[in-house]
């Protein structure tokens, strides 16, 4: 059994991330993924907002991870062509209490070291925002929030580690540890795994993975987030992210575009104890309309063409816990929220200074990833590139405007998808409004060729 200097346990985007940093110097490393493909649990199923953390408590890890991690994926996605829009957003107030409380979020901002916030009136707030529902007393402007395609950045930082030499097992579920003098086995569900050093960013398990190195210091608890995404058509009602006043919960009921051209709006926050609760509900389905009637009424009127739930590792605790256990070669990686997302790679760049490890000089170049952005060229639009190869000009998915060139790519990359699910997070098909019912058998059929390779 080869023993690997580092074993990372998730292949969420916190777990690739690290595994990027960490293939990157001149250790051998492995990721677990428990499920069948990166990217497949928390991570590719959230509000997918590159946040500039002007609403993080001041002082805290998680403030100072996710600004660094904001400037460190802003400029990943310029290399590796992760889709990002920089709409802003807009944090209105609709109760007197909510508009007395935007100075102390505006100063909030700038103990973070974000200085662009300023507060606007209600005329301001509905020049910005048109169609937004009666009632707002003001707002405060957020100019570099961002929208981003999380799935794409998920991949590019697994395929990253890959390419630097990273060891990718998948459907690799942890099941027990056994901690020895120098190495610390993995049981898994396909056969044991040794490493000399173990990272848990095991996500919604992180806890239960860190009772198994003897540890009682923090409870996971699974929060459902449900959401709504409306048709494209709805998309010229959100120009910008429209914010609610935070509370203790969280970051609340927000209306924002997405990259792929949609308006969704979300999320729900209601606490588990399942951790595969991820269906959605009736319940969360009525919170959702009658917030929306309040945020945007018109928006209402429009179509809903899918709907989706996602659960946040939300821990009994208010900031990051990321903390390095030397006696058993172990790091935790814990309570990183919905905010992972932003702060990924500023996580593995503080772990990697934390277990001292410099990069390589010989690291290959990033990946460059494709386009599932409305905002950039997609490839039925691109004439030359349909010119060199009319698979990109032979639409399968009209919905998402989806090409047969760009699933056999998908299934030529470095890290394939091995189901439906897998190709629709690297290509969008099946994800309109339709939701496949004109081209699902036709993508069934390729699904089964390429996953046979």
């Amino acid at each position: 059994m080869t023993t690997y200097d580092i074993a990372v346990i998730g292949g969420g985007i916190v777990g690739a991330a690290v595994a990027r940093a960490l293939g990157g110097t001149s250790r051998s490393v492995v990721l677990l993924e428990a499920r069948a493909d990166v990217g497949d649990g928390t991570s590719k199923a959230n509000t997918a907002i590159l946040h500039t953390g002007f609403d993080a408590s001041p002082g805290t890890l998680e403030s100072r991870l996710v600004a660094r991690g904001y400037a460190l994926l802003g400029a990943y996605a310029a290399e590796t062509g992760i889709p990002i829009e920089r709409t802003g957003a807009l944090l209105v107030a609709w109760t007197t209490e909510q508009h007395e409380s935007l100075p102390s979020l505006k100063a909030k901002a700038e103990s973070n070291g974000y200085t662009h916030c300023r507060i606007v009136s209600a005329d301001e707030v509905y020049r910005q925002v048109p169609d937004l529902g009666p009632g707002a007393l003001g707002g405060l402007t957020v100019p570099d929030e961002s929208i981003i395609c999380t799935w794409t950045t998920n991949l590019a930082l697994a395929t990253d580690a890959v390419n630097r030499g990273v060891t990718l097992l998948r459907d690799r579920r942890v099941t027990g540890v056994r901690v020895g003098t120098s190495s610390t086995v993995l049981a898994t569900t396909s056969g044991d795994v040794s490493a000399r050093w173990v990272v848990n960013a095991a996500g919604l398990g992180a806890d239960v993975l860190d009772g198994w190195f003897g540890h009682d210091r923090f409870t996971v608890t699974p929060r459902r987030g449900e959401l709504l995404v409306f048709d494209k058509l709805a998309r010229p009602l959100v120009p910008v992210i429209v914010l609610p006043v935070p509370s203790k919960v969280g970051k609340g009921v927000l209306v924002s575009p997405t990259i792929y051209g949609n308006v969704m709006l979300g999320p729900t926050a209601e606490d588990l104890h399942d951790r595969t609760a991820t269906g959605t509900s009736e319940a969360g389905f009525e919170f959702l309309r009658e917030k929306g009637a309040g945020l945007m009424p018109r928006l209402l009127d429009e179509e809903v063409t899918a709907a989706y739930a996602g659960l946040r590792a939300a821990i009994d605790r208010g900031d990051y816990l990321i903390d390095v256990d030397e006696g058993q070669r172990y790091v935790l990686v814990g309570g990183i929220r919905s905010t992972g997302l932003t702060a990924g790679m500023a996580i593995a760049e503080h772990l990697s200074s934390l277990l001292g490890l410099p990069p390589r000089e010989d690291l290959p170049s990033p990946p460059r990833m494709p386009n599932l952005g409305e905002a950039g060229v997609r490839p039925y639009q691109d004439g030359a590139a349909i010119a060199a190869d009319p698979e990109y000009g032979r639409i399968v998915c009209f919905c998402e405007r989806v090409t047969r060139g760009e699933i056999r790519d998908a299934f030529a990359s470095v890290i394939p998808p091995v189901d439906l699910d897998g190709l629709r997070r690297r290509t969008r098909v099946m994800n309109g409004r339709c939701q496949g019912f004109y081209c699902g058998a036709q993508v069934a059929e390729l699904v089964a060729r390429g996953a046979s390779r």
